[in-house]
């Protein structure tokens, strides 16, 4: 029983409350969240930081007509409690169920679809200059953590609101950054005093006043700096145009409130540094904020515990053995990751070639380019980056590496439906995107003994190569210990059949495999998409009346579109079907349902096959 959750259906319901039961409501929000997190997986830490903050955003702002804009959107989890979903949180990441990031069709107080970082900067400076333009009293407020600010789009966003006259607040969440957190009366008093009317309108007048004195005016500006510099790390963000403010304890509500409520009433953009702890309230994710950052269902009395039996390798995994065992060979390579080092599987390879490994941060576009100077030098660049992340750095895939013919690997984890997070993280187009570019090849492991050999093969070439596998476990075939390569733009026989040839690309083959069973049918494990193994695939044409395609990828333009433009440039007429993702975002879910309901497992894939050709 919630003395105060359960009489909050909405902001409105808060903003009754007297301030000074809003400690207690913090305090309930973050059980609340413990609770429900324990039970279904999802985000954890970034939430348990961000509950304060979410009080005093909706308490002081007039929400959803004020817009909040969260950056990434995996710290929201008070604010869907807060604003009418607290029942449906036990249906979070689940098919049907609330997503794990705002979703504008999901609640109105979800204003910006998020999921991707550092795009909320932009897109409440949107909202504000709406706001302007038809002539409607609303802020817009953007919430960024510190590590979305590496990105260069939060930083071209900044650029652009600095110079307009509108009502945005752009609030820093900073819980990483080598700063002391600000306590004590002193640095609260001097936080409200800075985002007060007074010395906002003081500031401005004594600008104004003193410049007609140049040299009191610089002393003015020296002083004003000092005294800043006493409570900021920098001014960095002034230099942009914006009223800085803080740092401030982000999980103090005496501090936030009044200083929340003093920046509404200030002209122009403002700018306000929060500093938060990751975990914050529960000690195990304090501890540990990275294993609590996106932990699966556990005790909270007892955290997070080992498997007991040990888990299957997945390909991840498999990647990050590769790289060390590759590196261990070739003192050409080195690893880059766009801030990605855990989920990437590179903190083996840190740890053994700290001076190899590159963490760019959150700059996708940076990465890619940054590979190819590397390249250009000499160096064997290894990217090791999200399918769906990697769409982020297209142009630079295009015109700096691909263009040059630069030899970059890149490693596509994540490829295919990634389940739990939804569409934002479905690598479902890489596919499509990679195979039209020229010089850029692409190959799909079956699983993860392949996976090794194709990652190898790709690293061989003197051009572009990207390999792509899905999040978590496969086929479990044990990868060889050896660095061996598989034949280049070669595809392999896997089950003789006749009739219908069923061409499998990456990890549907052994559904695909499974079907063809029932269906005697010839399944082909085509291993590369390109260059597509022509030779092969017209000898399978000739050999069978029907062909099959199959991908976990999207079906506009994918592997299959390329077995159908093969054939038709070779002139050959085959009743061709091509199973893949349909040209529609699909929902979070557990991916081996949501493959099914897709019709990629094996009985859907033979389903639509004898749908085709009864």
């Amino acid at each position: 029983m919630s003395a105060f959750l359960d009489k909050i259906d909405s902001p409105a319901d808060l903003r009754r409350l007297p301030r000074h039961d809003l400690r207690a409501v913090a305090d309930e929000l973050r059980a609340c969240v413990i609770d429900n997190v324990s039970q279904t997986g999802g985000h954890l830490s970034s939430n348990l930081g961000t509950v304060e903050l979410t009080v005093a955003l909706h308490y002081v702002f007039d929400t959803p007509h004020d817009r909040i804009v969260w950056d990434v959107g995996h710290q929201t989890y008070p604010h869907k409690i807060l604003t009418g979903r607290r029942s449906r949180m036990p249906s979070l990441r689940q098919w049907g169920g609330l997503s794990g990031f705002p979703k504008r069709d999901e609640s109105p107080y979800d204003t910006f679809g998020t999921a991707h970082s550092s795009t909320s900067i932009s897109a409440a400076l949107g909202m504000a200059l709406a706001a302007r333009q038809k002539g409607e009293s609303r802020h817009a407020v953007a919430v960024i953590g510190d590590g979305a600010m590496t990105a260069g789009m939060a930083f071209e966003a900044l650029n652009n609101a600095g110079v307009e006259d509108c009502k945005l607040l752009v609030i820093l969440n900073d819980n990483d950054m080598s700063i002391s957190p600000p306590v004590g009366a002193l640095n609260r008093y001097l936080a409200q005093l800075m985002s007060g009317r007074f010395y906002a309108a003081a500031k401005s007048v004594g600008k104004n006043v003193l410049k007609a004195a140049p040299p009191l005016f610089e002393l003015a500006k020296r002083f004003e700096e000092h005294a800043k510099g006493m409570v900021v790390p920098a001014t960095l963000f002034e230099k942009f145009g914006f009223n800085y403010i803080g740092p401030i304890d982000g999980h103090d509500l005496e501090s936030l409130i009044p200083t929340l409520e003093n920046i509404k009433h200030l002209q122009g953009p403002q700018f306000l540094h929060v500093v938060t702890k990751k975990g914050q309230g529960y000690t195990l994710a304090e501890a540990d904020p990275v294993a609590y950052h996106g932990p699966g269902k556990f005790d909270p009395a007892v955290g997070l515990v080992p498997p007991s039996a040990p888990a299957k390798t997945t390909f991840t995994q498999v990647f990050g053995q590769w790289l060390c065992d590759m590196a261990e060979k070739d003192n050409r390579l080195v690893g880059i990751t766009p801030a990605m080092r855990e989920g990437s599987g590179m903190v083996t390879f840190h740890q053994r070639f700290p001076d190899r490994y590159y963490d760019v941060g959150i700059a996708e576009q940076h990465a890619v380019t940054f590979a190819a100077g590397l390249a250009c030098e000499g160096l064997k660049p290894v990217v090791a980056i999200y399918s769906t992340f990697l769409q982020r750095g297209y142009d630079q895939l295009i015109h700096d590496v691909a263009l040059q013919n630069l030899p970059v690997v890149f490693a596509l984890d994540r490829a295919g439906l990634v389940g739990a997070d939804g569409a934002t993280h479905a690598g479902a187009y890489d596919i499509a995107y990679i195979r039209c570019i020229p010089n850029m090849a692409l190959a799909c492991p079956a699983d993860e003994r392949e996976c090794r050999q194709l990652l190898s093969t790709a690293y061989a070439q003197n051009h572009p190569v990207a390999v792509r596998y899905p999040r978590g476990a496969g086929a479990g075939v044990t990868p060889l210990e050896s660095l061996d390569t598989l034949p280049y733009g070669q595809a392999e026989i896997r089950r003789q059949g006749e009739g219908v040839a069923i061409l499998a690309f990456g990890t549907l083959l052994y559904p695909a495999l499974k079907a063809a069973e029932s269906l005697k049918a010839t399944v082909v494990n085509m291993r590369w998409v390109k260059p597509l193994d022509t030779a092969m695939l017209l000898e399978v044409a000739r050999t069978h009346a029907r062909v099959v395609t199959v991908e976990e990828g999207a079906i506009m333009g994918g592997a299959g579109s390329a077995v159908a433009e093969a054939l038709h440039a070779a002139g050959v007429k085959a009743e061709l079907l091509q199973l893949g993702l349909p040209d529609v975002f699909i929902d979070h879910g557990d991916p081996v349902k949501l493959l099914a309901m897709q019709g990629l497992d094996a009985s859907g894939i033979e389903a639509a096959i004898r749908r085709r050709w009864p």
